[in-house]
Formats: structure tokens, C-alpha cells, sequence
């Protein structure tokens, strides 16, 4: 199952998740410079890096995440989800495109929820479960 990953990412890399990362490090940088937004820019690196490589991890919901990440992700939607959301499901629509694209583009498709509300929640290897650290 390892290698089988490994192939996945590799290839994930190579079709989208530099793009998808690059996209990703821009929001966290612009987050970073307005100073009062770091905790996003700190949840738009941990995406970033899922983004990148994320055969073999999943996102779950980090318990005891409460009001303010709620909150949080309302702010987060309105300025940097949806077009990070966006940049998924225009990505996706090439990959859908080609064959060997498919699984590719419904991984993309798969992401958007993250892309809009990352706060929260925690990247883990599926390998641990859900909810496992």
C-alpha cells in the first residue's frame, strides 16, 4: 500500500499538487503579512503541505474544535476559501478530461471542503484512523 501511494503522489505532484501548494503558500504568505491572519496562514501551510502529498493522509475533525474555529472559517471562507476552492474545481476539470486524470480529479474534488474550512481540523495518516494521532 506504501508504494501504491508513493505512485499516487508522485504523480499528483506532477499533474496538480505544485500548482494546488503553490496556491496555497501564496494565501499563507498573504496571511503572514497582515499579521492579525497568522493562525490562517499557519492552517494554509498545513494544507499546503497535504496538498502537495496526500495519498496515504486525510483530513478529520480535530475534537474540541469549537466557536472560534467556526467562526474562523466564516472569515476564511470569504477571503481566501473560495477561490482556493475554486482553484480545485478548475483544476479538476482538466484531469476529468483524461483517463488516467479521473481518480485525480475526484481527489481535487475531494479537497474543496478543507479548502474552505481548514480550521479545525488536522491532517493524520490514514493508517491511524480517523480521529488517531
Amino acid at each position: 500500500m506504501k508504494v501504491f501511494n508513493l505512485l499516487l503522489n508522485i504523480l499528483w505532484l506532477l499533474f496538480c499538487g505544485i500548482w494546488l501548494s503553490i496556491g496555497y503558500l501564496i494565501a499563507a504568505l498573504i496571511c503572514f503579512i497582515l499579521i492579525i491572519t497568522i493562525p490562517f496562514g499557519i492552517a494554509s501551510l498545513r494544507i499546503a503541505g497535504f496538498v502537495l502529498w496526500p495519498f496515504g493522509r486525510t483530513a478529520v475533525e480535530r475534537p474540541g474544535a469549537g466557536t472560534g474555529s467556526v467562526v474562523g472559517n466564516v472569515i476564511w471562507v470569504i477571503f481566501a476559501g473560495w477561490w482556493l476552492a475554486l482553484e480545485h474545481l478548475i483544476t479538476s476539470i482538466p484531469l476529468f478530461l483524461s483517463i488516467i486524470g479521473i481518480p485525480f480529479g475526484w481527489a481535487n474534488l475531494k479537497l474543496i471542503p478543507i479548502s474552505l474550512m481548514p480550521l479545525g481540523r488536522e491532517i493524520v495518516r490514514t493508517d491511524q484512523g480517523f480521529g488517531g494521532r
